[in-house]
């Protein structure tokens, strides 16, 4: 049976917080975006543009309009998570669209991070719709330490550049959940354990570990992960610390026995995610996450024999 494309989350029963499944890789349960019912109502993340009629409909069953949407808050701009942003800012007119100041001119123009995408994500690409553009007018861009406004509600911005530069997490200044696009990992129904997220470019495992002491260091009440919904916050930290941390050694040893492409395809046919998001999802999502890796040891070595 498929889960609620509309779920309460947060906490107590009352809540104002839910997430909503956008099928953006059905049938993998895969990307969370989550509506937040406020004053001034916000959604955050967007997923990757192909399903936005299903956040149109999550607004609706709660009885928002979409000239009522106040904010379409990103945690960065890889299009699993920003790819719609043009798409409903363009349905709901009234939205300001809230991103990091490192990720807002991918937003006025997506063109270079749609090839970018394209090669980085392989046959995945079948799964996103190309960007629209968001005018700029309707972007307003971010800095660590400043808040987002939703009426009774604020987010505080924290920044997480490990997983990419244009990375932010959202804290809720009330309740103390953490909105942690990318940088606590992917943990979705059918995963016995949280997984890495590494692709390509930028991927920075020292950064990533600095972004999980961050989030700790918040004291967070819940963790809402883009993939994929609530979880406690630990031990999934300490897990995903350690996780990162023996992703790259593993791929750093076969790559030295193998060589890089060998590499990839090893991994690739050993995903261990094939029964949760199905095969094509999960070996093109190993391929881009060993691909990040790599780069990552390449350019670590590099600056190590300078």
């Amino acid at each position: 049976m498929s889960p609620p494309e509309l779920q309460p989350v947060g906490p107590g029963d009352d809540t104002d917080l839910y997430a909503i499944w956008t099928r953006d890789f059905a049938p993998a349960q895969y990307c969370s975006v989550y509506l937040l019912d406020t004053e001034r109502p916000a959604i955050v993340d967007t997923g990757t543009g192909a399903n936005v009629d299903r956040i149109l409909a999550g607004l609706s069953d709660i009885g928002i309009e979409p000239a009522d949407l106040s904010a379409i808050v990103l945690t960065h701009v890889h299009l699993d998570h920003a790819g719609g942003a043009g798409r409903l800012a363009r349905a709901c007119p009234n939205a300001t669209v809230f991103v990091h100041e490192s990720g807002a001119d991918h937003l006025v123009d997506p063109e270079r991070l749609w090839e970018g995408t394209k090669a980085a994500v392989g046959e995945q690409i079948q799964y996103y719709a190309e960007p629209r553009s968001v005018p700029e007018s309707r972007v307003t861009p971010l800095t660590a330490g400043e808040t987002i406004d939703l009426g009774e509600r604020e987010l505080a911005v924290h920044r997480a550049p490990g997983h990419a530069f244009h990375q932010v997490v959202y804290e809720e200044m009330d309740r103390g959940g953490v909105f942690t696009g990318d940088a606590a990992g992917v943990l979705t129904p059918g995963l016995d354990a949280v997984r890495q997220s590494s692709p390509p470019p930028g991927f920075d495992l020292d950064g990533c570990l600095e972004d999980v002491e961050m989030i700790r260091s918040l004291d967070p009440s819940a963790l809402y992960l883009a993939h994929y919904g609530q979880h406690e916050p630990l031990p999934l930290l300490e897990n995903y610390a350690e996780v990162l941390q023996g992703w790259v050694r593993s791929v750093a040893a076969k790559r030295n026995n193998v060589g890089a492409e060998a590499t990839i395809e090893y991994f690739a046919t050993r995903t261990g995610a094939e029964a949760a998001w199905g095969r094509l999802k999960a070996r093109e999502e190993e391929r881009m996450n060993v691909r990040g890796a790599l780069e990552y040891l390449a350019a670590t070595e590099d600056s190590d024999r300078r």
